[in-house]
């Protein structure tokens, strides 16, 4: 089964849970008022899905004048990736994080918070974006938005049935469950739709990994940002996405703490696996023909010794430097 197909599935499999929850809710008549709504969600999510998820993190949207080092990153990978360049916005939350979305190549955006900027060298940023990028090359981040979208519709739809309960059995199709159809939606649903979500991101995200580092030509850079994406993580609350449980799968790590019930749920993949398999990627392979480093370093030659950045400039500042590492903001 192609991951195409096997998406396709799972986002059927959503859908269905929401209508479950409309029957469980309202009955017969709840069942047909949640299919138009997942109608509606779906066409709503293809045209605003990304605009929406962005606006929900505060994004700014920066540009070649305001944040000259992280926009030509990504300017530089869009190019070798062999995509248009996309929007590229920061996000001010110090736990080092980034995701993508957008309906297709063409209208891609592409976000990492100021923690990521601040405590990630410019090579692991490179990384980072390279496998967002991939994302995008998959045409990953139009099913990931779609999916958030209607896995936060199914666990609001549960909440609202919980408070207000279901209607009862009646002649015109009621919930037959009555009360008690009710608590399973506000309880099952949730629990169904994140499990869903984990099947579509866990695929996609082993496939960005592996992508992403062809991409940026340096499997290792991936790797390490990972490692310390998950150091950081672990200690560094986002509440943005603590309180948009259903748009973690989004991220390129898991973005909820451990004091949250969702992470028991987990949308990504074990890291220590991801880690290993790039790290296997890097022993088998160097670094790919053509790597980032351009006319700086790349294609399986030995980095510069003298303290520059793959890009031919002092990582400590300077002119094109990254940015200094006294945890200034990536814009100065």
């Amino acid at each position: 089964m192609t991951s195409y197909l096997k998406t396709t599935i799972l986002l059927a499999g959503l859908t269905a849970i929401f209508m479950a929850v409309g029957f469980l809710l309202g009955g017969k008549t709840g069942l047909i008022i949640a299919f138009v709504m997942a109608l509606g969600m779906n066409l709503f999510s293809y045209w605003n899905s990304g605009d929406m998820v962005l606006s929900m993190y505060g994004a700014r949207e920066v540009d070649a004048y305001s944040a000259p080092e992280f926009h030509g990153i990504v300017a530089r990978l869009a190019e070798r990736a062999g995509l248009p360049m996309p929007r590229v916005y920061i996000i001010q939350n110090d736990q080092p994080n980034a995701f993508a979305t957008g309906r297709d190549p063409d209208h891609a955006a592409v976000a990492a918070t100021t923690g990521l900027l601040q405590r990630l060298t410019p090579e692991e940023i490179a990384g980072v974006m390279a496998h967002e990028l991939a994302h995008v090359k998959n045409r990953d981040t139009l099913i990931m938005t779609i999916t958030a979208t209607i896995a936060g519709a199914v666990s609001m739809l549960g909440n609202f049935g919980l408070f207000f309960g279901g209607s009862s059995n009646d002649e015109r199709g009621g919930n037959p469950l009555g009360m008690v159809g009710a608590i399973l939606a506000a309880i099952l649903a949730p629990i169904a739709a994140t499990l869903v979500q984990m099947a579509i991101s866990r695929t996609r995200e082993f496939e960005a990994d592996r992508i992403g580092a062809e991409i940026c030509g340096r499997p290792a850079w991936l790797a390490d940002a990972l490692t310390n994406i998950h150091n950081s993580a672990n200690h560094i609350p986002n509440y943005q996405a603590e309180a948009h449980p259903a748009t973690a799968h989004l991220f390129i790590a898991n973005p909820l703490s451990g004091a949250s019930m969702a992470s028991l749920f987990s949308t990504h993949p074990d890291m220590g696996e991801r880690v290993a398999r790039l790290r296997n990627m890097a022993a088998q392979t160097g670094s790919f023909s053509g790597g980032f480093g351009g006319g700086g370093f790349g294609g399986g030659q030995t980095p510069p010794r003298d303290g520059r950045s793959p890009w031919g400039a002092p990582p400590q500042g300077g002119q094109g430097g990254f940015m200094p590492q006294n945890r200034r903001g990536p814009c100065g």
